[in-house]
């Protein structure tokens, strides 16, 4: 009698213990992650974080199935709780509570792609900078309208802009507003080799002028960059012999009416420093975030006897280039012809 109670005894432990045994195995191993009625394949994991906001929120938004099975495997596996990277998660369907842990503690996040161009103001490069960054665009202007910040970068409030190189960049999700911008002045660095600041200095400009001058340059001719610096070349003749820049684009940003398409008369007598047809020299700041070949552009500019330029009146994005004043009219006047044939009157 007391052997049968002994094996039975036995068998009762056998058994619980292969369903604990079991149990765990499925709470480790078996598949909770589900794709299923998320929004997006991504997970992310704010900077601020703790473990209790990332299971509430996998759960919440219906990443796993069963939440205190998840909590179980993350207490179990050390580095986890303690230990949280901040980031962009790419989730698959059918992951284990194990895979799961374990992707969150190895940091292994997936980078989102920043790009911006086509950029005027500071309102449109936070805009583009912040829209795929966990940082909001409001940090990133209040950094960069900061004094005393943009100054340890050895910039202006109004020169900062020409740190930023148009491109598309990899970065971690949880970037912060001064990170991002920390990032920009590495980018930075690197174009700006010995030689590109060889050739500033042969030009007697500085960096930011150099950039200002192409903003410009790419303004005027933002379709054949082939043509980029025989512009540049013009705008630095003019600047050589304190000629007024005269450039309209110029004039369109100071007033802060992108629409015109035609500038007139009218336009010129703005006061601002931007209306390089008052003020000599180039305007305080870039106009646009001229990208790399316009810089390039700049440096290795074209070098000719033209003053003047004009559009070409076969609206094909390229210029008639003029010499003298007398040759500069005639080349207008054709264009302004066509423009009143076009009925572009503003």
């Amino acid at each position: 009698m007391l052997k049968k109670i002994i094996i039975s005894i036995f068998l009762i432990v056998v058994f619980v213990g292969a369903y604990i045994a079991y149990d765990m195995y499925q709470q480790v191993y078996q598949p909770n992650v589900t794709l299923k009625n998320a929004t997006d394949k991504y997970f992310y994991v704010h900077s601020d974080y703790g473990f209790d906001d990332i299971v509430h929120n996998l759960y919440e938004k219906g990443y796993i199935i069963n939440r205190e099975s998840f909590e179980f495997v993350s207490e179990k596996k050390s580095g986890f709780k303690s230990n949280i990277y901040s980031g962009r998660y790419l989730l698959e369907e059918g992951m284990s509570n194990n895979e799961l842990v374990d992707l969150f503690r190895s940091g292994e996040t997936v980078p989102v792609k920043v790009t911006f161009n086509n950029v005027r103001t500071k309102n449109d490069l936070a805009g583009k900078l912040s829209r795929n960054l966990e940082c909001d665009s409001l940090e990133i202007l209040d950094l960069i309208n900061d004094k005393e910040f943009v100054a340890k970068y050895g910039f202006n409030q109004t020169t900062i802009l020409t740190l930023f190189l148009p491109n598309t960049y990899q970065f971690n999700w949880a970037t912060n507003a001064d990170e991002a911008i920390k990032r920009m002045a590495e980018e930075y660095k690197k174009f700006w080799t010995a030689e590109r600041k060889a050739k500033a200095k042969k030009l007697n400009l500085s960096q930011s002028e150099v950039a200002i001058l192409a903003s410009i340059v790419q303004a005027e001719q933002s379709i054949h960059s082939d043509e980029r610096p025989k512009v540049a070349g013009l705008y630095i003749n003019r600047l050589r012999i304190g000629m007024l820049l005269q450039s309209d684009p110029t004039l369109v940003y100071g007033l802060g009416d992108f629409t015109i398409r035609r500038v007139l008369n009218k336009h010129k007598d703005v006061n601002s420093r931007y209306n390089t047809y008052k003020y000599k020299g180039l305007p305080p700041g870039p106009i646009n975030l001229p990208n790399i070949k316009s810089l390039d552009a700049v440096l290795n500019y074209e070098s000719h006897s033209y003053l003047y330029m004009c559009a070409k009146e076969d609206f094909s994005g390229y210029h008639n280039f003029a010499k003298n004043y007398k040759q500069h009219l005639i080349y207008a006047r054709k264009y302004q012809r066509e423009l009143n044939k076009r009925r572009i009157y503003n």
